[in-house]
């Protein structure tokens, strides 16, 4: 008996969402890769499908009178509960065969009477966001597809569903080509820093060392600091500077003629 009140609870919820997507843009979808930074480690965001073990991405759908943009801020929102974060598009994602990488996934799913969704069985072109966060600070939601989200190293990835390991990869490449002009970490760096701690954020990103004194001097040309007083460590002709993010780092983070200062 509790068997047929759950079955018929999942079937109507998914009757109502199959109600809702007629206000999406059919067979086109948004897929953000997460990027989460903490005490200098760097991972990404994925959700564990329900019963399965299979991994995806998490992402969203763009309603009929919205901008993709705005699209995409609205689902990470939905998907962190955050805002006002750095978000960048970088690439569009539509392989004939991109949803036919894992066939265990339409198996399963079909196995749990979800493929009565028709948008479940037609192709999908989807256009691929990145963002980086502290994930300590984020609250990440997940939908009936999925059991949970997590955390995962960059190096140790679970299995993807699709071509979403793909995705992460060209979404890394991307971002660790646009130090060279977005700042992309200024959002999880405190109010101050000291120049080694920023140091610490962007051979995260990047995944190798930097040497310090080209480092500073590089990021110092930028000019998109302002330096402090010193730290106190008890002695002061040893102690660092404090830093801070000019105002107006928002202009330089969009000029793409600003010399990188990786290029060591």
């Amino acid at each position: 008996m509790l068997e047929n009140t759950i079955k018929e609870e999942e079937s109507k919820l998914f009757q109502d969402i199959q109600s809702q997507f007629t206000h999406y843009i059919p067979q086109l979808s948004i897929d953000c890769v997460i990027f989460g930074f903490h005490n200098n480690e760097l991972k990404v965001l994925l959700s564990k499908f329900q019963g399965l073990d299979l991994w995806a991405l998490q992402g969203g759908f763009i309603l009929q009178d919205e901008d993709i943009d705005v699209a995409s801020v609205r689902i990470l929102k939905e998907l962190t509960s955050l805002s006002n974060i750095f978000l960048k598009q970088f690439q569009t994602f539509g392989k004939v065969n991109r949803s036919t990488y894992n066939n265990s996934l339409k198996k399963a799913l079909q196995e749990q009477e979800i493929d009565t969704i028709p948008f479940l069985n037609q192709r999908f072109i989807s256009i691929g966001y990145y963002s980086l966060v502290d994930f300590e600070k984020v609250s990440p939601s997940v939908n009936l597809y999925f059991e949970r989200s997590a955390w995962h190293d960059i190096n140790n990835l679970p299995v993807l569903i699709f071509d979403h390991a793909e995705m992460i990869e060209k979404a890394l490449e991307t971002m660790r080509h646009s130090l060279d002009y977005h700042l992309v970490g200024f959002n999880l760096m405190p109010e101050t820093f000291t120049m080694k701690e920023l140091q610490h954020l962007y051979e995260t990103i990047l995944g190798e060392p930097l040497r310090r004194n080209n480092f500073q001097e590089k990021i110092l040309n930028m000019d998109i600091l302002e330096r402090l007083e010193k730290q106190f460590t008890g002695k002061a002709h040893k102690a660092p500077y404090l830093y801070r993010f000019k105002k107006d780092i928002t202009s330089h983070s969009d000029n793409p003629s600003v010399s990188s200062p990786f290029e060591l």
